[in-house]
């Protein structure tokens, strides 16, 4: 059969963009179909041109078709024999209205020349139309639009009002085609900045706190920021931001201090520019002593104290002694001609001529201006020779008894000590009978004497880096103690006596120990020794027998031994007799009891048997009786009447006789009235 070939489509219009199928059909015995391109070569499978072949069908398939798409496409059928035939189809490509990429919206500086972009295509090229505020722009009427040759619409010197919504309009005639865009213009207006106050005054350290005020104005709204020494401030605990309506910016700098003051500067920045305005805080700032330091002298030479201060202003300085509290200012000096004080900026110099130890202390400084004080003190160290605190160079002992010599020494800076035996060094190991114990500013040496030769003179040497002394001590013999004199005996009594005697006129060299007092019986040999309490110069004799005539002496004993005795003296004690009368007190007991308390008294000798007591209402004539026994301290007497006066008789009995009656009288209270006690706590209960 004949081949015969036809496509679906003879002729195609197709859009930039678009995409399109043609179906060749082939009628006989093909035994290939293939496409050809405008350009007469064979179309090969792509990824914008796909070929799907059968064996008498065929269907070119064109993706997104492109400009140069356009053009005659051929099918050409082959048989085996080697005989072709073809169709043909005509595509035509155009561009549609296109606008590409129009931003919107479109934002120009003030005062600039303004092209706003409207990028459109199509084929054939459109007619491009502007339109604001619903009219069409046309240079006779609008001075400053002008549509360029590439369809934008340049606006010159653009204000801000100028912004709005414009409209690009395109059209193509010979299809009817017509679109738009509308273009938002934007102007933007450089930040224009003002300042209500440029100068601020503040007092560091008192919890101040300052407000920048910025002004601004511009479009977009301009971003403030506040700078100081060229570095952008963040907000903090110090710096505090913040923005109020009508364009107010405010830096709130709290809690000044010293180093807030200077300059700083608020700037305003927006798309269209920015702008920079300083403002200047000045701060007062309180006195404050950066420099004062503690000074040593040594004793006799010069000292120059220097305090140095700062401040807004400049403080005055002045110096005040704590010993005296005298004041020094700038210029003054003393009486004596030592104190001088001299200053100048700031810094003032205490001079002190021939120090003394006197001066040794604290001084003040103190820095005072308009807006305050600060005051700090110093304390002057003076550096001096060893000086002996004590007189005390004699010391006694004897042999085998240690004795401690101290040489007790004031200096600075500390002394260090030693002592010398003739022309011999006392190693501070000491030696078998000495020995050296050390202390600041003492030195101790314990010397126990073995012979006479470790009796005499000892130096002590004492040295700091200032200079040296010495101090010479003498060790000498201890002897007993001189005897008491003047023995007196007082107080005596039956089995009691009390001894009173002067202490010796010398007690040996060493203290003395105690006294020992001897006593016994007229024509006995055997003397009874009482020691006294410490020192004291009275001691009681106990035990004695009633109605004996008694000899006592008294020798007084240091660490060496006893000394001689004192003369003896004569005493007698008293005979027997009966008690002296009973005292007595008198306390109320529990209940219907009545405790009447027993003093002891004397006894006239011998020991109390019993007391004897009787009592009585004052109403009644009949006395009742009650022992108690002498050893007892009180009686009680119960049971007693409420509300009653009662009289008492109370005599002591030895074994002598009865003594003198004492009388006493005390009266018993109303009975208490529990019942109503016990109704008022119920009464509170309820």
């Amino acid at each position: 059969a004949a081949l015969q070939v036809s496509i679906s489509l003879n002729k195609v219009e197709l859009s930039v963009g678009e995409s399109k199928f043609f179906i060749c059909t082939a009628i006989g015995e093909p035994v290939r179909l293939e496409w050809y391109n405008p350009q007469g070569e064979r179309i090969a499978p792509s990824k914008r041109m796909a070929l799907h072949t059968e064996t008498s069908r065929s269907r070119l398939i064109i993706y997104n078709a492109i400009i140069e798409d356009a053009g005659i496409y051929r099918c050409q059928a082959t048989d085996a024999g080697g005989h072709t035939e073809e169709a043909s189809v005509v595509l035509e490509i155009y561009q549609r209205l296109t606008f590409q990429d129009v931003q919107s919206p479109q934002e120009f500086r003030h005062g600039e020349t303004a092209e706003v972009v409207c990028d459109v295509i199509s084929s054939p090229v459109p007619v491009v139309v502007w339109y604001y505020q619903d009219r069409e722009i046309t240079e006779e009427h609008h001075s400053k639009f002008q549509v360029l040759a590439n369809n934008n619409l340049q606006i010159h010197q653009v204000t801000k009002a100028d912004e709005g919504v414009y409209r690009c309009e395109a059209s193509v005639e010979a299809r009817g085609e017509i679109d738009f865009v509308d273009i938002a213009v934007v102007v933007n207006v450089p930040p224009v900045l003002s300042v209500s106050q440029q100068s601020f005054n503040a007092t560091a350290d008192y919890q101040e706190s300052v407000t920048f005020t910025c002004i601004t104005s511009g479009s977009p709204d301009p971003v403030v920021t506040w700078h100081r020494k060229g570095q952008q401030l963040e907000p903090s605990e110090q710096h505090f931001f913040n923005r109020l309506e009508g364009g107010r910016s405010m830096l709130t700098i709290r809690n000044i201090r010293q180093g807030d003051g200077g300059t700083y500067s608020c700037k305003a920045t927006n798309k269209a520019g920015s702008q920079e305005r300083e403002l200047f805080l000045k701060v007062f700032v309180q006195p404050h002593i950066t420099q004062l330091k503690n000074v040593t002298a040594v004793e006799g030479s010069a000292a120059m104290i220097s305090c140095v201060a700062e401040g807004e202003p400049l403080p005055d300085i002045s110096w005040r002694r704590a010993s005296d509290g005298q004041t020094f200012v700038d210029g003054d000096k003393s009486q004596d001609g030592r104190f001088e004080v001299r200053g100048r900026h700031g810094k003032s110099v205490l001079a002190i001529s021939g120090v003394r130890l006197a001066d040794l202390g604290r001084f003040d400084c103190e820095a005072l201006s308009r807006i305050g004080g600060h005051q700090k003190s110093m304390f002057l160290d003076i550096e001096y020779i060893p000086k002996f605190l004590t007189n005390h160079t004699i010391y006694y002992s004897w042999e085998g008894n240690p004795v401690n010599i101290s040489c007790d020494v004031m200096s600075n800076p500390p002394a260090t000590m030693l002592w010398r035996r003739e022309r011999f060094t006392i190693s501070a190991e000491g030696t078998a009978n000495t020995r050296v114990h050390s202390a600041e500013g003492k030195s101790v040496l314990e010397v126990t004497p073995m012979s006479d030769r470790d009796f005499g003179r000892y130096n002590c040497t004492a040295r700091n880096n200032i200079g040296v002394r010495y101090q010479e001590f003498i060790l000498a013999q201890a002897d007993v103690p001189s005897n008491p004199y003047s023995v007196r005996l007082s107080a005596v009594s039956q089995r009691l006596a009390t001894v009173t005697f002067m202490k010796p006129d010398s007690h040996g060299g060493v203290p003395i120990s105690y006294y020992l007092v001897q006593y016994k019986e007229v024509g006995s040999q055997d003397w009874r020794d009482v020691k006294s309490h410490s020192v004291q110069t009275t001691v009681v004799l106990t035990g004695l027998e009633p109605n004996t005539t008694y000899e006592v002496r008294v020798a007084a004993v240091n660490g060496k031994g006893q000394g001689e005795f004192s003369h003896t003296e004569t005493f007698q004690t008293l005979p027997i007799r009966e008690p002296s009368p009973p005292a007595v007190h008198g306390q109320r007991g529990m209940g219907k009891a009545y405790r009447l308390g027993l003093v002891k008294q004397d006894d006239g000798g011998m020991p109390i048997v019993e007391y004897i007591v009787k009592y009585k209402t004052d109403k009644e004539e009949q006395w009742m009786t009650k022992l108690v026994p002498g050893a007892n301290d009180f009686a009680m007497l119960q049971p007693l009447q409420w509300n009653t006066r009662y009289e008492v008789e109370i005599t002591a009995r030895n074994v002598k006789g009865l003594s003198e009656p004492t009388f006493y009288q005390f009266f018993m209270p109303q009975k208490p009235d529990i019942t109503g006690k016990s109704m008022t706590r119920k009464n509170l209960i309820l």
